[in-house]
């Protein structure tokens, strides 16, 4: 049976414009909650208001957001609820910084990104009681400003708070989210999940980035295919020997996953493109750094994060 949380957000922040936060920005603005869509670039907001944001694919919507900011200091000047985190993991410290006049009873930050422990760098700076940590089942494709294409839709999403004191604000979160068609389930096994998501994150997308190959492209080449089966295996070995729980079945479960990528580019290979930083200290990095926690040499993962860093702007 599902419980019934009393807490109910009405305002929304989104920070991050590109494809993630204008689908959370879509759904919620579609359920009727007032959402501020925040980022840098101007280009990216214009847009979100008129015509308003586009999204076609698995689902298929168009809606106005009605306010939108440049700073994040406007965005906590008239704070809302629930601020949402959708932004690359390398802007973490700096939004981290920025967000820590938020921090207040009854408001929480969202962790809605790709990533190991990008909740943990929120809550450096905002306290974990303030903090939830979001694992994220669509995938997109940038369009245009304000117009994405959700490839696939893999309901539900996952949420967790950091402090047991949360879990009200977590199952009311968790509602909003479901009913405003963004189904999201409470967890209490959310550091699994995101290992489960970071390791198929880690076969693929830095491949794809240094070969500048498609995900079928990748997946239907047997020399990428085997580069692609060890970065699992060493993957699954980093998870397990820090007693993260991936389950008896990941590793099959993970080998058919990727062999029904689409025809795509992953989003790391569209940051290399574009001259972004991408994502890899935050996944492949990461799974070095448990490595060394647990004693355990890391060739494949440090070999391709070095390649994906060699490319990356200076």
């Amino acid at each position: 049976m599902m419980t019934v949380s009393p807490y109910r957000p009405q305002k929304f922040g989104v920070i991050g414009a590109g494809p993630v936060g204008a689908i959370v920005a879509a759904f919620l603005t579609k359920g009727g909650y007032a959402v501020t869509l925040c980022d840098v670039v101007p280009g990216l907001l214009a847009p979100a208001r008129d015509p308003g944001i586009i999204i076609e694919g698995a689902d298929t919507l168009q809606v106005r957001v009605a306010k939108t900011t440049t700073r994040i200091e406007e965005l906590i000047a008239d704070p809302p609820d629930v601020i949402v985190v959708t932004v690359k993991a390398t802007a973490l410290p700096l939004i981290a910084s920025a967000l820590e006049g938020f921090a207040a009873e009854g408001r929480y930050v969202i962790s809605w990104q790709n990533g190991i422990d990008t909740e943990l760098v929120l809550a450096q700076n905002l306290g974990a009681q303030a903090v939830l940590r979001g694992v994220v089942n669509y995938g997109c494709v940038p369009l245009g400003p304000a117009h994405t294409r959700i490839a696939f839709h893999h309901r539900p999403h996952f949420l967790q708070e950091l402090d047991p004191a949360s879990k009200e604000a977590a199952l009311g979160i968790c509602s909003v989210f479901t009913e405003c068609g963004l189904d999201t389930e409470h967890t209490d096994q959310i550091k699994n999940m995101v290992w489960r998501k970071a390791v198929l994150n880690a076969c693929m997308n830095p491949v794809c980035a240094v070969t500048r190959k498609t995900m079928v492209e990748t997946i239907t080449d047997p020399f990428l295919f085997n580069l692609v089966e060890a970065l699992i295996k060493e993957g699954v070995a980093v998870a397990r020997a820090n007693e993260f729980a991936l389950g008896s079945d990941f590793y099959p479960y993970a080998l058919q996953y990727i062999k029904n990528a689409g025809n795509h580019k992953p989003s790391m290979l569209q940051d290399i493109e574009a001259g972004r930083q991408t994502e890899i200290d935050y996944i492949n990095g990461k799974i070095c750094e448990y490595g060394l926690q647990a004693g355990l040499a890391t060739p494949y993962n440090t070999m391709i994060r070095g390649l994906v860093k060699a490319l990356e702007p200076k």
